[in-house]
């Protein structure tokens, strides 16, 4: 059998899933997943593979209207990595009732010539009828060659989804080895991983302009690795939120971070963190860089 290969663009509102979605296909986790939205900030690779195809998934940042640099640098490079794929995937909330949010994506998609295909998500907690009435609204347009219906949670109709995408992909040699999950260097998977666990163990008392900066990563002679990463916050008044009574906050941020990063690894991981105010972080070029984000003026 031939080798195909294809890169597939998802898109989507922030907090539809697109993260669990990649995580689903590729079968481990490459891209970081939190109940905050907008997180995904750099166009994360996840690479699946269906026998003798190699699917490369373009995990875009949630479309939304954007307001700083940021969000301006995050919105560029959803669009930046829906082109030239082979198809498009769009991914909805499947228990909003409301629609109008996706209204400027519709639009933007609507003169795009690749594949459109339409996914509606977290169908295990939604009654099928609102569900073909949404999915009759969005493919009412015309432009959706195909709808499917899965849980990119618990896995529900996400294998059928997959091989579809398998099907879909041109003939051509594979663009990354076999072993290979995603194209983000293990130094920002790393960076991702403690930033997940920021907002995660932070929820509400931290705000969105936080991130985590890499500042060295190597490889100890025994195979295990050394990671120093620097938390940078806004302002002076969330450092004590970061770090915790004692610095047992920020203690504990490491631990889980480690954890996840040596079963990810594989091998023994070594994580040290400080904390930095830089009220002008998002305004900092080299920042943008590491993120693999453009600057947009």
């Amino acid at each position: 059998m031939s080798e195909h290969c294809g890169l597939v663009a998802i898109i989507g509102a922030p907090n539809a899933g697109k993260s669990t979605l990649v995580n689903a296909l590729v079968g481990q986790k490459v891209a970081i997943v939190s109940a905050k939205a907008q997180t995904t900030r750099a166009r994360l690779l996840g690479i699946a593979l269906e026998g003798e195809t190699q699917i490369i998934l373009a995990d875009t940042p949630g479309l939304f209207e954007p307001k700083r640099r940021l969000d301006r640098a995050m919105v560029s490079a959803a669009w930046e990595g829906a082109h030239e794929a082979d198809a498009i995937v769009l991914v909805v909330d499947g228990r909003k009732k409301k629609l109008d949010y996706l209204e400027p994506i519709l639009e933007a998609l609507k003169d795009r010539p690749e594949r459109k295909i339409l996914v509606l998500n977290k169908v295990d907690e939604t009654a099928k009828e609102p569900l073909l009435i949404t999915a009759q609204k969005l493919a009412g347009e015309g432009q959706f060659s195909e709808v499917f219906f899965l849980s990119a949670l618990t896995g529900d109709g996400v294998p059928e989804f997959k091989a579809r995408l398998a099907a879909l992909m041109p003939e051509g040699p594979w663009h990354y080895p076999e072993d290979q999950v995603s194209d983000a260097s293990e130094r920002l998977l790393a960076c991702e991983i403690t930033r997940e666990q920021l907002y995660r163990q932070l929820h509400d008392e931290l705000p969105y302009d936080s991130t985590v900066r890499p500042e060295s990563y190597t490889q100890r002679r025994d195979g295990s690795v050394e990671i120093h990463q620097q938390i940078v916050i806004a302002r002076d008044s969330q450092k004590g939120i970061v770090l915790g009574k004692g610095g047992a906050k920020l203690k504990a941020i490491g631990e889980a971070a480690r954890k996840e990063l040596a079963e990810i690894l594989g091998v023994k991981v070594h994580l040290f963190l400080h904390v930095k105010v830089d009220e002008r972080w998002l305004e900092d070029k080299e920042i943008y860089e590491e993120l693999g984000l453009d600057w947009v003026k």
